[in-house]
């Protein structure tokens, strides 16, 4: 199986969460995806169209600076990559997360939590921001209160 991390971005905390009783269910290292400007509550308001995170999700090609890239990626074999999901796929900043390292020879899990959709194209969407030898697979949603034994039994499935 080789080594895992756990890397996530939470805007509101929700993932942190799950990510960081993932990360210890499974005895993994745990890495926090962090915007150089944090995001407030008025830019998560995706029903204004004026706000931050709806410009950076309507706009493709929007890349939200990182606070760091001292990731140590080349150490582990697999990630699992969580997030909210916005507008049906993952927020702009995980394409960030992705472009500035190498995967290449890496297998990518995704993980997201969400209010109500899925995970949909989201490995398709983020395919394109990793080495074509990376390998990005839906792991599923993990939503909602999930007990060390759940969320080890999750990652036996998809690791």
């Amino acid at each position: 199986m080789g080594k895992t991390l756990v890397a996530y971005f939470s805007a509101s905390g929700t993932t942190a969460r799950v990510a960081r009783e993932l990360a210890q269910a499974i005895g993994a290292d745990c890495y926090e995806i962090k915007p150089a400007v944090p995001y407030t509550k008025a830019d998560l308001n995706w029903i204004d169209k004026q706000s931050r995170s709806t410009q950076e999700m309507t706009d493709k090609s929007s890349r939200p600076a990182l606070a760091d890239r001292d990731a140590n990626i080349q150490a582990y074999d697999t990630i699992l990559l969580g997030f909210p999901i916005w507008w049906y796929t993952a927020p702009r900043i995980v394409s960030s997360f992705l472009e500035q390292y190498n995967f290449s020879g890496k297998r990518i899990i995704l993980f997201a939590t969400s209010g109500g959709s899925g995970l949909g194209k989201t490995a398709a969407d983020l395919a394109r921001s990793v080495s074509a030898s990376a390998k990005i697979l839906d792991g599923g949603m993990l939503n909602g209160s999930q007990t060390a034994a759940m969320l080890k039994a999750w990652a036996d499935k998809v690791l």
